[in-house]
C-alpha cells in the first residue's frame, strides 16, 4: 500500500537561511561547491563530519568556517598521542573554601567542536567521543552533564598511511555520518591563493550568519521532510547488500540507514524539496556508507576499494519508481 503524501512543508524561511549559510562556506572554500553542500547538509542532520584528506588543502579551514557561520561557542582540540580522555570531557575539581566538587567542562561543551587530526591520538581518547556523539552528553566522575544544542563534531583526518596515526575503531567511524574528501583546489582557486601569498586570512570577514534559534527551526523542518515507504525499502535494500557482499566482512549497521535517511531529509531541504528522493539516496550512499565498510583480507589483497564496491551494490539494488 502507497504511503500518503504529508500535508506542504513551507521552507520559504529556511531555504533563506539555508542559502545564507551555504554562500559564507563558498566564501571562503572556494571550487568544492559538493564538499559544502555535504557539510551543511550534515549539519542540518545534527550529525558529524569526517573530512579525511592530506595535509594543508583547508580541512580545518572547512570546519572553522562553519564554525564561524553559526552563532554559539566553538571547541577546538588538537589531537595528539598525549592527550587524555578528560581533556576532552572536562574534569571535577574539589574546592577547599566550599567543601564541594565543581565541574569544569571541557572543549566538547560547544556548538561546533572543531577535532584536528583525530587519528594521532590514541584509541582509547577516541572513545572518548563516542557518547557525546551519539547521546549529546558526557559522564564524568559517574555524573551526566548534557551538551549545548545544536550540537555538532567536525573531526579532520590525515590518511592511516601517513606516519603516527592510528585507525578509528570502527566504533567511531560509524558515529561519523559522513565522510568526504575536500582534495586540491581547482587551478583558478590555488592561483588566487598563491597571488595573495597567504597574507590573506579568508576567515576574517566571516560572520554569523544562522543564529541559534534559526538553527533549531533549520533542525525542526528538515526532521518533517517527508520519505516514503518506497525510499525507506531502497535504504534498507542497500544497506543489507553491504552485509550480503562476498568482499565486505563489515557491512552497514543499522544506525549507517538511520543516518542515510536523516542525511537525505537535509539533502532534500538543501534543493527546496518537502520529500525525498531515490536521487537523493544515491548522492549520498558514498559519503555516509563507504567510510564503515570493512572489506575481507582477500579484497584489501585484490587493492579492492570500498567505493568501488558500493558504486557496484548500486547498480545491483533496483531502483524505486
Amino acid at each position: 500500500m502507497t504511503q500518503a503524501k504529508q500535508p506542504t512543508l513551507d521552507l520559504t524561511a529556511t531555504m533563506a537561511s539555508i542559502e545564507r549559510l551555504q554562500a559564507s562556506l563558498r566564501s571562503v572554500v572556494h571550487g568544492r561547491d559538493d564538499v559544502v553542500r555535504i557539510t551543511v547538509a550534515v549539519f542540518l542532520a545534527q550529525g558529524h563530519l569526517l573530512l579525511e584528506d592530506v595535509p594543508g588543502v583547508g580541512k580545518t579551514t572547512l570546519a572553522k568556517t562553519l564554525a564561524a557561520s553559526v552563532e554559539g561557542t566553538v571547541g577546538r582540540i588538537q589531537f595528539t598521542p598525549d592527550l587524555l580522555p578528560s581533556d576532552l570531557t572536562g574534569v571535577t575539581i574539589y574546592r577547599p573554601e566550599s567543601g564541594g566538587f565543581e565541574f569544569h567542562p571541557g572543549p566538547l561543551f560547544a556548538t561546533i567542536v572543531i577535532g584536528d587530526e583525530i587519528n594521532r591520538a590514541s584509541p582509547k581518547t577516541q572513545s572518548a567521543l563516542l557518547e557525546c556523539m551519539q547521546e549529546r552528553q558526557v559522564t564524568v566522575d559517574g555524573v551526566s552533564h548534557p551538551l549545548p544544542h545544536p550540537f555538532m563534531v567536525i573531526a579532520t583526518q590525515n590518511p592511516v598511511e601517513m606516519e603516527g596515526t592510528y585507525p578509528l575503531p570502527e566504533a567511531q567511524r560509524d558515529r561519523f555520518m559522513a565522510q568526504v574528501s575536500i582534495g586540491y583546489p581547482p587551478p583558478h582557486a590555488e592561483l588566487e591563493l598563491l597571488a595573495s601569498g597567504g597574507s590573506i586570512d579568508p576567515l576574517s570577514e566571516v560572520e554569523p550568519v544562522v543564529t541559534v534559534r534559526e538553527a533549531e527551526q533549520i533542525l525542526a523542518d528538515v526532521r518533517e521532510v517527508f520519505v516514503s515507504d518506497a525510499v525507506l525499502r531502497y535504504v534498507l535494500a542497500l544497506v543489507r547488500a553491504t552485509r550480503a557482499h562476498p568482499h565486505i566482512e563489515l557491512g552497514a549497521s543499522p544506525r549507517a540507514g538511520l543516518h542515510l535517511v536523516a542525511l537525505s531529509r537535509a539533502l532534500a531541504a538543501l534543493s527546496g524539496r518537502d520529500f525525498v528522493l531515490p536521487d537523493d539516496i544515491q548522492e549520498l550512499a558514498e559519503p555516509v556508507l563507504a567510510h564503515r565498510l570493512a572489506l575481507t583480507r582477500s579484497a584489501r589483497s585484490g587493492h579492492a576499494d570500498a567505493r568501488e564496491l558500493l558504486a557496484e551494490i548500486l547498480r545491483a539494488v533496483p531502483v524505486p519508481a
